[in-house]
């Protein structure tokens, strides 16, 4: 279509994150454009983590660039995060939750966008038993 300019999904500009004596990211420079499939893969330690949250503006990077739809993760973090879902693969949530406690904390965020009825259809959809742990649900 003309008329349309497509911005990347991520880019990342001379990318560094240093932990004191320790470079955790060396000058990262990456585009990954919109609809395009990418994956963060590599050993612990490699700096994956480390990018994501960069991207998100959960930690600040040492040097360089990092922008998510065109926006600029650290200047535009909110809209950022209003745009992008994030579960980190090492979540941690209250011990002895039960799944429906979970959802109403969560639903206690943004009441104005509570709906029982949606939530019913997806814990059907997704076969989920809302009285278990959330530790015991994948």
């Amino acid at each position: 279509m003309k008329g349309i300019v497509s911005v990347p999904a991520i880019e990342l500009r001379g990318l560094v994150k240093d932990y004191g004596q320790v470079r955790a990211l060396r000058g990262i420079d990456l585009s990954v454009d919109a609809g395009q499939i990418f994956g963060f893969l590599g050993p612990n330690g490699a700096g994956k983590t480390t990018t994501i949250r960069i991207l998100l503006d959960l930690i600040r990077p040492t040097a360089g660039s990092a922008c998510v739809l065109g926006l600029d993760a650290q200047r535009a973090s909110m809209e950022v995060r209003r745009r992008v879902g994030y579960l980190p693969g090492d979540l941690r949530l209250y011990e002895g939750m039960r799944g429906h406690d979970f959802l109403d904390l969560v639903d206690s965020f943004r009441p104005e966008k509570r709906d029982p009825a949606y939530r019913g259809e997806l814990l059907r959809r997704l076969d989920l038993d809302p009285s278990l742990a959330i530790r015991t649900l994948s």
